[in-house]
């Protein structure tokens, strides 16, 4: 089953004006972008759960889907495809075809944030949408943030405080309720030309989420 929207999700959410006001701007320039808050993109019972940072301008933001027709996504999907949960190794384009399994992929913020940097209070306004997803996750559920502030935004919107678990690419957290929470280093342009993160170890943490729920099948 795919789906492309949740209970939580707010097409026509415009709570945070700085947000707000770049997405009309970008949209007067942009007239055929999306620009308005990103929906999650995937399976609605999805045990693997993927939480990235927010949109970015020419990728999700111009598509509509999360990590779709940027650079990020490259990597990201190419590994989900090779372990199972993606029908295809790129995402082009949202009417592309392409169909996740068992797996689902949100934001932390759901709007294109100006030079891809939300401020605190607008990681914090978006949080109830995330609290919301994650609420109605069953028993098992893997999480896999992506980056810091995708780390301690899950927290955030499963009760816990934000510095209750530190941020380490590799890391597994045990949740309450049976929910896991692995770490990773963004799959952004900057991490992987740089090789802060190499394709090598962002398959090992894809990997160890995959074993994860076989483990409990």
């Amino acid at each position: 089953m795919s789906a492309t929207s949740s209970p939580a999700y707010s097409a026509d959410c415009r709570q945070c004006p700085r947000l707000a006001e770049f997405l009309d701007t970008v949209k007067q320039l942009h007239p055929d972008y999306f620009c308005r808050p990103v929906p999650p993109f995937g399976d609605a019972g999805a045990r693997l759960v993927i939480v990235g940072l927010a949109p970015g301008m020419h990728g999700a933001n111009r598509s509509g889907r999360p990590f779709t027709g940027d650079y990020a996504g490259i990597l990201l999907y190419q590994t989900l495809h090779k372990f199972g949960f993606s029908s295809r190794p790129e995402s082009i384009a949202s009417d592309d075809g392409l169909v996740l399994h068992d797996c689902r992929i949100t934001n932390a913020v759901k709007c294109l944030p100006p030079q891809n940097k939300p401020e605190t209070a607008e990681i914090r306004t978006c949080n109830r949408y995330l609290a919301s997803e994650l609420s109605a996750l069953p028993h098992g559920t893997v999480i896999l943030a992506l980056g810091t502030i995708a780390h301690q935004a899950v927290l955030q919107a499963l009760g816990h405080k934000r510095n209750a678990f530190a941020f380490a690419h590799g890391a597994r957290h045990q949740l309450e309720h049976g929910r896991v929470l692995y770490d990773s280093y963004h799959c952004s342009r900057y991490n992987t030309q740089t090789r802060r993160l190499t394709t090598e170890m962002f398959e090992a943490v894809v990997r160890q989420c995959r074993d994860e729920l076989q483990r409990h099948s």
